[in-house]
């Protein structure tokens, strides 16, 4: 199933005409990912082959391959961003495997995963055991054993020092809130977070910045400009 938070309708052919703002994107050098998984519905692999048959249709439909039904058109993407919270934690590796395997095919294929804080993470974390993501965005926010608390970030960073020396990434994002309303904990002050949180993480050779939930709460708050010049 395809969720493009009714932006567009896949299933009539209705999203290939952002194949232009796909390439648009490209050009000025930002990366474009297709993140499968989330928060709602069932998924799950079954087995390495069903793995191996997603990578495929993956491919086909959203990267380097061809097939006659690309939902977005003849764009070719970047990667594919694991966002796995539900089913079980077997095969994500061996899907890592084969959808990095196509990288020998020309374009590199990127992958990247947005796992919970608490380490390891519950889905992906034999995936990210692999070596073979690029970025890692890590949620600190919904999850009280390792986010920051009413001033108290001491948790934040050791969890944040867990991630870094544990897990083979290229780089590792810190991913937080951009408004209160925009998680049910975790969201840090500017203020907190320019003086008490980015200093000590940003010694990390591994730190790529920061992560945000989401645009549409960053648009109201303007959280991104206000951390931009720290990160």
């Amino acid at each position: 199933m395809i969720n493009l938070a009714g932006h567009c309708d896949p299933y009539s052919n209705g999203c290939t005409g952002l194949s232009s703002d796909i390439k648009s994107c490209q050009a000025k050098g930002i990366k474009v990912m297709l993140s499968i998984g989330g928060g709602a519905g069932s998924y799950y692999l079954t087995s390495a082959e069903d793995a191996r048959e997603v990578a495929t249709y993956l491919w086909n439909n959203f990267l380097g391959g061809t097939s006659s039904s690309r939902p977005l058109g003849d764009a070719v993407l970047d990667g594919i961003d694991f966002d796995i919270e539900e089913g079980t934690i077997q095969h994500w590796d061996d899907l890592a495997k084969y959808l990095s395997g196509y990288s020998k095919r020309g374009k590199k294929v990127y992958l990247t995963a947005a796992p919970q804080c608490p380490f390891p993470d519950a889905w992906v974390g034999s995936a990210l055991k692999t070596g073979l993501f690029d970025y890692v965005w890590v949620q600190f926010y919904n999850n009280p054993p390792c986010q920051y608390t009413s001033g108290s970030f001491g948790n934040l960073v050791d969890a944040w020092k867990q991630w870094t020396t544990d897990i083979p990434a290229t780089k590792i994002f810190l991913g937080l809130p951009a408004a209160l309303a925009a998680a049910g904990s975790g969201f840090i002050p500017v203020a907190d977070l320019t003086s008490k949180v980015l200093p000590p993480i940003k010694g990390s050779i591994k730190y790529g910045g920061v992560i945000l939930w989401s645009k549409y709460y960053d648009d109201q708050t303007g959280y991104s400009s206000s951390i931009k010049s720290h990160v």
